[in-house]
């Protein structure tokens, strides 16, 4: 975090409790956590002994946040990590990870809007998908319910037959026929929507 202005003062006393002295309020580690995502500078002293104790703490609200099931950290990353203490490379690995992690800061913005085009772009797809299946679903039930679907070239079978074929819709056909169209209807809505969405993004 910059030094750039005064950084707030969080004393921790011996009963483990942290205090604010921007506030004058007693804080959590989680109220920590806040000040850090809103990239407010803060440094943490021991009252006792005056000690900078900040890197312990920023490393206890990490412990926690794992805790609580962020699971932010991979497990090849820090047994890595483990295996760095005490090696040659261990001086290095501090800048190393500074650096890393500046430029994924840097560069977040970015890749959420990628991320964003990404996603949607795939939501979309899939939606269209869905609803091409479902226009082709309705157009074979529409084609099976419809009284006319038959072939108009077969030959009747007697005059009895053929005037039920001639005859007019009965009231549950009709009904059939009026809902597909309206679910129809409503698809084609949406798929209106879903070409709009598109050409905007």
């Amino acid at each position: 975090m910059s030094r750039n202005k005064q950084a707030t003062v969080i004393k921790k006393y011996a009963n483990r409790r942290l205090y604010n002295t921007g506030t004058s309020t007693y804080v959590t580690l989680d109220d920590l956590g806040e000040m850090v995502k809103s990239e407010e500078d803060f440094i943490v002293i021991d009252a006792k002994t005056g000690e900078d104790i900040t890197r312990s703490v920023l490393t206890q609200i990490i412990f926690e946040q794992e805790n609580k099931g962020g699971a932010l950290l991979p497990i090849n990353f820090l047994r890595q990590l483990i295996r760095f203490y005490g090696d040659s490379m261990q001086s290095l690995v501090p800048s190393y990870l500074d650096f890393s992690m500046s430029s994924l800061a840097r560069e977040q913005e970015k890749f959420r809007d990628q991320m964003t085009r990404a996603l949607s772009a795939t939501a979309i797809g899939a939606l269209e998908d869905q609803v091409n299946r479902n226009m082709q679903m309705f157009e074979r039930a529409f084609r099976m319910f419809s009284p006319f679907a038959g072939d108009s070239g077969s030959t009747s079978h007697g005059a009895a037959h053929g005037a039920e074929q001639d005859a007019p819709p009965s009231r549950k056909a009709a009904k059939a026929d009026s809902e597909i169209e309206s679910l129809k209807k409503q698809l084609a809505d949406v798929q209106t929507r879903l070409d709009k969405l598109a050409r905007d993004r």
